[in-house]
């Protein structure tokens, strides 16, 4: 009779040592966590929305396994444009062998390269474009102001994308996300597409209150005030895919409650890992080991920590399926 857990059986079989067994201990952790009562933030850096990590992540969603996701602007977007236009996306397997002429050549079609992905301009950012403004107008002229992640929600929600959908939506995980009105946090959300589309508006004059969408101090006091209450009988642990701001961003949030508002029954994080494919370096956020966020009132002595050095593409959804039990 055939296994009802084979990816699971399979990993706890060959996945025994070194960065493997590394996984195997990451994922125990989070069922743990889990089933200890508590809840899980997840942080998406780098392009994992455009290496379709939607496929996995959704059902973590849809499973109660997730509980909140900081995210980069970038990430928060392309999974919305892999939704709407993905018939249109174009690999490009032999990338590292692109020269510039090459590059040029996408550029004229408007293929942007995500690594050996190209989003397609017309299709994805210029469908969204359209219908977000429409959001942003809406709200600029009732005088009413909403978070990034917010308006995606609206956008959704209002079923304007719905006959373009490309993709089973049961893949997204925006579309989970906003099924379970999740908690996202996009810091420096400014710096994305549409983070550049907003600014471009606001400069033409078709949105008038460059105010319409929250700022990042904002998402700060949200988090804030969000993780007390979250923490009022449990801990909150922290799953951490990549590195720069959208883990920097939200790990700081427990300093700042017991440092500067003085909120010392706070809880620390209660469970840490990291997938990474930085060099371990005590220069760097993204490759400093998790010991040294015990001195900057992060993480406890005896927090679980975990350090994954690999590339998360290949190693979320692996952990994603340890803790659904597939």
């Amino acid at each position: 009779m055939s296994s009802s857990r084979p990816i699971s059986d399979f990993l706890r079989h060959h996945y025994r040592h070194f960065n493997a067994a590394a996984l195997i201990d990451a994922a125990d952790g989070y069922r743990r966590h889990l089933d200890g009562g508590g809840k899980m933030m997840v942080t998406l850096a780098g392009a994992m929305s455009t290496a379709e990590l939607g496929l996995s992540l959704a059902e973590m969603i849809r499973q109660d396994k997730v509980h909140a996701i900081t995210c980069t602007g970038a990430n928060l977007e392309e999974d919305i444009f892999n939704l709407v236009a993905h018939e249109h996306y174009e690999r490009v397997p032999h990338y590292r062998d692109l020269t510039p002429a090459d590059e040029q050549v996408l550029l004229e079609k408007h293929m942007n390269r995500v690594t050996d992905t190209c989003i397609p301009e017309g299709e994805a950012i210029r469908r969204i474009e359209k219908a977000i403004l429409a959001e942003w107008q809406a709200a600029d002229r009732a005088g009413e102001r909403y978070f990034p992640h917010e308006f995606m929600y609206r956008m959704i929600r209002s079923g304007a994308l719905r006959e373009h959908y490309q993709i089973d939506p049961k893949h997204s995980w925006m579309v989970a996300a906003c099924e379970k009105n999740l908690p996202i946090y996009v810091p420096g959300w400014e710096d994305a597409t549409l983070g550049n589309i907003f600014a471009a508006h606001c400069i033409e004059g078709d949105v008038k209150n460059v105010h319409t969408v929250r700022t990042g101090i904002e998402y700060m006091m949200h988090l804030a005030e969000w993780y007390t209450a979250a923490t009022a009988n449990t801990t909150i642990g922290f799953f951490q895919i990549g590195g720069g701001i959208a883990g920097d961003f939200p790990i700081c949030v427990v300093p700042m409650l017991h440092q500067d508002l003085k909120r010392d029954q706070v809880p620390l994080w209660g469970y840490f890992c990291q997938i990474s494919d930085s060099t371990t370096s005590y220069g760097s956020y993204s490759g400093a080991v998790p010991n040294e966020k015990i001195t900057w009132g992060k993480l406890g002595i005896d927090t679980p920590k975990y350090v994954i050095e690999s590339d998360a593409s290949i190693v979320a959804p692996l952990i994603f399926a340890l803790v659904m039990g597939q």
